[in-house]
């Protein structure tokens, strides 16, 4: 009898011991579930508060993408096209007013055309470019793009920037999975290394969070999250001046114009079928003032008597012009990216030259492009160490154009501008004379700074190409001694201009980029395709 009270007793026990630890097993599960939720879904209050003191969340996406200029626009509908859910966050949706972002090089265009955004050029009044005529003492050569071997529609093209760029983001917005909206994004929400999404204030000024496996900087040469992604190593070598030209016209049809002059090269070219853009490089040091005069001062008594005849007098019109002198620096950055899981920089954001050759739009776009179809065989974007891992290749993958662009652009400003001694002078008129021999020596140049032949390979031929050019005019028609020592100037002077720019390109992964290990990174979770910029295009 004491027995069977014993066991009733421990089974009673038992019992309630078991609903207690069932219960404190239910507990910790739910507790556990809740540790468990991705990060990106959790909101810390510390770093999102409104006006109102609460949080706010955005919710998630596949891709948040900060700013939609032409690279940021471009990209939301590649990535929309593939069926991501992107999240676009631009500054100011307004048109933009800008003196930059105003001509497509044919190789820019080809990029457009392949991701599906060709007709964003049609009904802006964009202008066909062909090429630009150079400009020196009274000579010129034409610089004709090389385009023989495309078909008729593929030029260069010109045009307002702020036209432009809302036909992109009016292309965007029109896909369902892509929200564009107006807000300054203040910074990144990082977690242990790793970008879970941005911080921004919308119109009203509220203080909101977006989460998204991987965000996308493309927030142009003035990006405020640019320290955060990568050495912002920027250097401002000069400024342009930009005036627009009414009631003229060029000399040539669909070609600008570059006029080597002292103190500073001028460019000249169309942006609809009534105006011409003027831009006026003036070297940082020596920058007049807008405000006070000083520059128009400077552009009608030192400029304008180097202008073209046939745009002399609207040239000077537009000086008078009120309000029709902007200012904008021209910033170099070579591309120098911090590894950050769940970001990527693209566009003029992580890398800028000099405007002068306007491969800027070229350079964004072969980068959408290659993004594009970089992304496109992840289905899952979660583990964003393995996808940064992978995307490391894009840096690589994007020098060839980059690289090339890049170089020419900042070497032909410098060799441009004014001349500050005979050696100079020399070497502008070496080159004016190698773009004269015609034939595969100007189709050579302006298939490079065009983006139609993105080789650095190529760069290097033309340049020695250019440098036996110069010594051997030196040397015509006896290389006396004093000869043979302006031959060693001018190739050490060339030599000093175009090496600090392939060196801080990177020489390995402009030249060598077989030998660079990420150029064979391989999707996560597809370990036996190899990855690269020819395969990934079909080419």
């Amino acid at each position: 009898m004491a027995d069977h009270y014993i066991v009733e007793v421990a089974g009673l026990i038992a019992s309630l011991l078991g609903l207690v630890f069932f219960y404190i097993s239910l507990v910790r599960s739910r507790g556990l579930s809740k540790l468990k939720k991705p990060a990106s879904m959790e909101v810390s209050k510390e770093n999102c508060v409104n006006n109102s003191g609460n949080c706010e969340a955005v919710g998630t996406t596949d891709v948040i993408i900060v700013g939609a200029g032409v690279a940021g626009a471009a990209l939301a509908y590649s990535l929309g096209k593939d069926g991501r859910r992107v999240r676009v966050i631009e500054r100011d949706l307004n048109a933009p007013e800008r003196i930059a972002g105003e001509g497509l090089m044919p190789g820019g265009y080809l990029k457009l055309i392949e991701l599906g955004l060709g007709d964003c050029v049609d009904e802006i009044d964009a202008q066909r470019v062909l090429g630009y005529v150079l400009y020196k003492d009274g000579k010129d050569v034409p610089i004709s793009y090389p385009l023989e071997k495309y078909q008729s529609p593929v030029a260069g093209r010109n045009f307002r920037n702020g036209r432009f760029v809302q036909r992109l983001r009016d292309k965007a917005a029109s896909l369902r999975n892509v929200s564009l909206e107006q807000g300054t994004v203040t910074s990144l929400i990082e977690e242990n290394g790793t970008v879970k999404g941005v911080q921004y204030k919308d119109k009203s000024g509220r203080r909101l969070t977006a989460y998204a496996p991987l965000t996308v900087v493309c927030d142009g040469c003035f990006s405020n999250l640019r320290r955060f992604l990568c050495n912002p190593k920027v250097d401002v070598p000069s400024y342009f001046a930009g005036l627009v030209l009414t009631n003229c016209k060029l000399p040539n049809e669909n070609y600008g114009a570059i006029i080597l002059a002292e103190p500073s090269p001028i460019l000249f070219y169309p942006i609809s079928s009534t105006e011409i853009r003027c831009l006026v490089d003036i070297p940082s040091r020596n920058v007049p003032s807008v405000s006070d005069g000083e520059m128009a001062h400077y552009l009608k008594t030192l400029v304008a008597p180097k202008v073209l005849p046939e745009l002399y007098t609207a040239f000077i019109a537009a000086i008078e012009k009120k309000d029709n002198i902007k200012m904008m620096p021209n910033k170099i950055m070579p591309a120098d990216p911090h590894r950050t899981p769940g970001a990527l920089m693209i566009g003029d954001a992580v890398n800028s030259r000099h405007a002068i050759t306007g491969g800027g739009m070229t350079v964004a776009l072969s980068d959408v492009v290659l993004l594009r179809d970089l992304l496109r065989p992840l289905h899952d974007l979660s583990d964003a160490s393995a996808v940064c891992k992978y995307l490391e290749s894009f840096y690589t993958l994007r020098k060839p154009m980059s690289s090339t662009i890049n170089t020419m652009a900042n070497v032909l400003q410098i060799v441009f501008s004014a001349p500050s001694g005979p050696v100079m002078e020399d070497l502008q008129q070496t080159l004016f004379g190698y773009l004269k021999l015609g034939g595969v020596f100007v189709d050579g140049v302006s298939a490079l700074f065009s983006g139609l032949c993105p080789r650095p390979l190529s760069l290097a031929f033309h340049f020695v190409a250019l440098s036996i050019y110069g010594v051997g005019r030196l040397l015509l028609p006896f290389p006396s001694p004093k000869r043979l020592w302006s031959g060693a100037k001018l190739l050490w002077v060339a030599s000093g201009i175009l090496l600090p720019f392939i060196w801080s390109e990177g020489v390995r992964q402009m030249f060598f980029p077989l030998t660079v290990p990420a150029y064979y990174r391989t999707p996560p979770g597809n370990k036996g395709i190899k990855v690269r910029e020819g395969t990934l295009r079909g080419d």
